[in-house]
């Protein structure tokens, strides 16, 4: 992964050195299932288009590099469905029903008639036995029936995409870890405004919480996951 450019020195000596940092991957399990965090129209923007074009419109949208993530993230989403993997959708709370992240403007975009902000885009659309959550905090896990879900079907194993990589998705993956999941981020299909946020955070959770993995080999390993899991994840 990329984030060697933004580590210091001292960074790099502890790693290769005697130190506590990892040294091998935790492992994913064998019943996972696909955490898709905040993959809305205000986090991308609408039409494509450069990042300070984009802006303009949608003041709060990532720009190229979460589309590039969501094409990547398309195909994922179609090997864990032929895996029978269940797929779980999170979009933030509607700025009405109150914002956890104080920023000053709940302003998502200006224009009438444009696509709706929180609306999933259409290129990684939900079908209809995937799963559609609202959240109202950057965790997936805070007050939500997450857990419930996951624990119905015997998931043992989160693989998450999405953004922010340094918000949502980190928040998400903190989570996951405590209450004992193991964890895959795919790194290719998450994304922030800001690329020292996104790599920084990435090796983070490397280092302490998940399994940073490309999408293809995660598309790999649900290839191998075996199929016909009803919902209480034994083999039907």
């Amino acid at each position: 992964m990329d984030w060697t450019d933004f580590l210091t020195e001292q960074d790099n000596a502890v790693l290769n050195g005697t130190s506590w940092a990892k040294s091998a991957p935790f492992g994913l399990g064998g019943r996972p299932a696909v955490l898709a965090v905040d993959l809305y129209y205000a986090a991308l923007g609408h039409p494509r288009g450069e990042l300070p074009d984009v802006l303009a419109d949608w003041p709060s949208a990532c720009g190229p590099q979460g589309w590039d993530a969501v094409d990547r993230t398309a195909p994922l989403l179609a090997a864990a469905r032929e895996a029978d993997v269940p797929v779980i959708y999170f979009h933030a709370t509607p700025p009405e029903l109150g914002r956890w992240n104080r920023k000053p403007s709940a302003r998502l975009t200006p224009n009438p008639g444009a696509k709706d902000p929180n609306a999933i885009v259409a290129e990684v659309a939900p079908e209809p036995d995937d799963v559609v959550l609202t959240k109202i905090g950057p965790s997936c896990f805070h007050e939500t029936p997450l857990d419930t879900v996951l624990r119905a079907r015997d998931v043992d194993t989160l693989l998450v995409v999405g953004e922010a990589t340094s918000g949502c998705v980190r928040a998400t993956v903190v989570d996951a870890c405590t209450r004992g999941y193991r964890v895959g981020v795919i790194g290719d299909c998450c994304f922030d405004r800001f690329e020292a946020s996104h790599w920084v955070s990435l090796f983070d959770m490397d280092q302490k919480y998940a399994d940073v993995i490309s999408a293809d080999r995660a598309i790999a390993y649900l290839r191998g996951v075996p199929t016909g899991l009803n919902p209480k994840g034994k083999a039907a």
